[in-house]
């Protein structure tokens, strides 16, 4: 399967999610529900490690990979963190879309830190997924 593929199927998981979440997190204090998450996805990714081929790569990883990954880790822990609490006060189908506001974010980030090419597609996308987050925050 080639980038876009994987990406869709990402975003499929993304949406069940979104979905799974606002349920398991009703009635529950939204930090337990991002913890109780973290270690399904912890038990669930170290097992597909174990029983990969890419178990035997961990070897490999340099001090830089470690460190850049911890942060990600971070980051992503804040991230959930942040989308529980979301989901716990707000309806799913508005809360989904700001959180998608990442993509606009990620595409100025990889401009500015990676160097990445800013193009009209990227700039013009960006601006309808602004556009599409707003309208869907601002429903009444």
């Amino acid at each position: 399967m080639n980038w876009l593929g994987w990406s869709l199927a990402s975003a499929v998981f993304a949406a069940l999610t979104a979905i799974l979440a606002k349920v398991g997190v009703s009635g529950v204090d939204s930090t337990l529900a991002t913890a109780v998450r973290t270690v399904v996805v912890l038990l669930f990714t170290w097992l597909l490690v174990w029983v990969s081929p890419s178990a035997g790569g961990i070897g490999a990883l340099t001090t830089r990979n470690w460190s850049f990954l911890a942060l990600s880790g971070v980051a992503t822990g804040l991230s959930w963190l942040c989308y529980f609490q979301a989901l716990q006060i707000g309806q799913a189908s508005r809360v989904a879309p700001i959180d998608k506001l990442s993509v606009v974010f990620v595409i100025a980030l990889a401009t500015l830190v990676l160097g990445e090419r800013l193009t009209w597609a990227k700039g013009i996308g960006g601006l309808l997924i602004v556009a599409g987050a707003v309208t869907i925050a601002l429903e009444r």
